[in-house]
């Protein structure tokens, strides 16, 4: 079931990231473009397959491991550029671009990146499982890296969620209401990551499923807005020419 949920993502992903490539050339929108090609590239590697090829190709340290990370923050900030600009959401914008919000990804970055350093991470394997064995040391820095690497995330999409609450209870069209339920939906997932450590490991598949859960609804949300906004400018279109204009 997971690997299903896995490749099935990808390919949503990965088929919008490839719809967006013309508007992107011409200049339109290419911050979705950034964003679904960044899902896509991360989740290649959240894939054991592709994600032990690509890690060997960097030493087989799980170099890769902090590679996606990074690219999910990327992924991430774009997402809350794109969704604060939408919906009109100032303050929420201010705290993701602002000095608040960069100075919550550099510190998180680099706490993330020496707790990386600090742990023993020989032997590829998409998530670390396994990696670091039974050492206390090495498995409590696993624990710390992981809440690090959550955090970022869960600061952007909790600071987007009271926007999304906002723009579902507008009278804004349905599509786009419907667009903010997902998105809201995606934020209060991306937010359940930080209670992972609570899960116990026999359960470490409802981890699976909260991560890509999260991730189809941003997809399918952002879609909806871009579903949105085409539908706005035909009917746009077709008032000017039934006007004569």
């Amino acid at each position: 079931m997971i690997e299903i949920l896995q490749w099935s993502t990808l390919a949503t992903c990965g088929l919008i990231a490839a719809a967006r490539v013309p508007s992107a050339i011409r200049g339109e929108n290419r911050s979705l473009f950034y964003i679904f090609g960044l899902m896509t590239v991360a989740i290649l590697l959240s894939i054991e397959a592709p994600y032990a090829a690509i890690d060997q190709a960097l030493g087989g340290i799980n170099l890769a491991n902090l590679l996606l990370r990074f690219i999910i923050f990327a992924a991430i900030y774009f997402v809350g550029i794109r969704i604060t600009r939408g919906f009109g959401a100032d303050g929420a914008h201010r705290l993701i671009t602002g000095r608040a919000g960069m100075a919550v990804l550099l510190g998180i970055s680099l706490v993330m990146t020496a707790l990386f350093f600090m742990m023993d991470t020989s032997g590829s394997a998409a998530g670390l499982t396994g990696v670091v064995g039974t050492d206390p040391w090495n498995s409590a820095l696993l624990e710390y890296y992981g809440a690090a690497g959550r955090a970022f995330p869960a600061y952007v999409t909790l600071v987007l969620l009271p926007a999304m609450v906002r723009a579902v209870l507008s009278r804004l069209p349905v599509l786009v209401r419907l667009a903010a339920g997902f998105l809201g939906l995606g934020a209060v997932a991306t937010g359940l990551t930080l209670t992972f450590p609570l899960i116990p490991p026999v359960l470490g598949s409802v981890e699976f499923i909260i991560n890509y859960t999260a991730v189809l609804c941003f997809v399918v949300g952002l879609a909806l807005i871009w579903a949105a906004r085409v539908r706005n400018g035909k009917l746009i279109s077709r008032k000017k020419t039934s006007t004569g204009k």
